[in-house]
This record gives C-alpha cells, structure tokens and sequence, in this order.
C-alpha cells in the first residue's frame, strides 16, 4: 500500500477483515510464483465468446500492469492464435483451481500458428510479452481472481 504509516494499514486491517479480501477485485488478478513473490495485474475479463474472440486484437500497446483475463464457462482444452494481436504476448493458462498449467512465452503477432495450453484449462491470462520469466511466472505458479470458484481455488480471494 505504501503508507508511511503500517498501523493504520494494520488497525484497518483488524477493524474490517473483509478488506483484505479487497484485493481480490473483478478487474484485478494476482499471481504468487512458487518462489512466494506476488504480481497484480488490471485486467480486461473477456467471458463470453465475442470478447474471446476478439480478445486483445488490434490493440497497439498495452500497459506493463494489464493485461486480459479469458474466463471459460468449463475446462476445455484451449487453443490461442495470434491473427490480428499487434503487440507480443506471454499466455498463461490456468486449470479450474487458477494452476497455471502452461506459460506460453513471447507469442509472435500476426503468427496464426495455434498455441496449446492442453486440456483442463479454465482461465487464460494474456500479460505483454516476457514479463512472466522477468516475475517469476511458470508453472506451479497460483492465479487468484473472483471467478474461481471459491470452493476449488488453490489460493482463495479470502487468503493472505
């Protein structure tokens, strides 16, 4: 949070323990590496088939803290391309407990190639291109956002 004052982080903390769960937003999914460090990036959901299908098309830039979240409505065995994505991509493919299961590094724009993320995959996060080697991104790595299911996540919304 970077307050110059971790007491009242801690105080409010204490007062209001469903503010931890803050965190945990719609438009945000946090990453913790096996090795135990956190990212957070701002994403786009896309979760029905015309924002998948469209996904990050013609987009030019995107910023080092975003990135899109594809949320499918059962495990299926998915398969990316990248016809019309302008800007390169690492894909991180998730199982329904937000396991990443596969890190697909630096997808090449315009390249129609299909990318395998396997079978069992519930969730895709696409972030800019070689950023999940530079944070520590690889399978094994845990995905927490509202859409898994509370019940089956590896690393729940209400979790430190």
């Amino acid at each position: 949070m970077g307050s110059s004052r971790p007491g009242l982080v801690i105080l409010a903390l204490a007062l209001w323990p469903g503010l931890a769960a803050a965190d945990c937003a719609p438009d945000a999914v946090e990453l913790r590496t096996p090795a135990g460090s956190v990212a957070r990036f701002s994403v786009e959901v896309a979760d029905d088939a015309e924002e998948s299908a469209r996904g990050l098309m013609f987009r030019e830039k995107m910023a080092t803290s975003a990135g899109m979240l594809f949320v499918f409505p059962a495990p299926k065995h998915a398969s990316f391309w990248m016809k019309n994505t302008l800007i390169p991509l690492d894909m991180i493919f998730a199982d329904q407990t937000g396991l990443v299961t596969r890190v697909h590094p630096q997808a090449v724009p315009h390249d129609e190639t299909p990318i395998d993320g396997g079978p069992g995959v519930a969730f895709v996060l696409e972030i800019n291109g070689g950023l999940a080697a530079r944070m520590g991104i690889a399978e094994g790595t845990v995905l927490r956002h509202p859409a898994v299911a509370k019940g089956a996540a590896a690393w729940p919304c209400d979790a430190p």
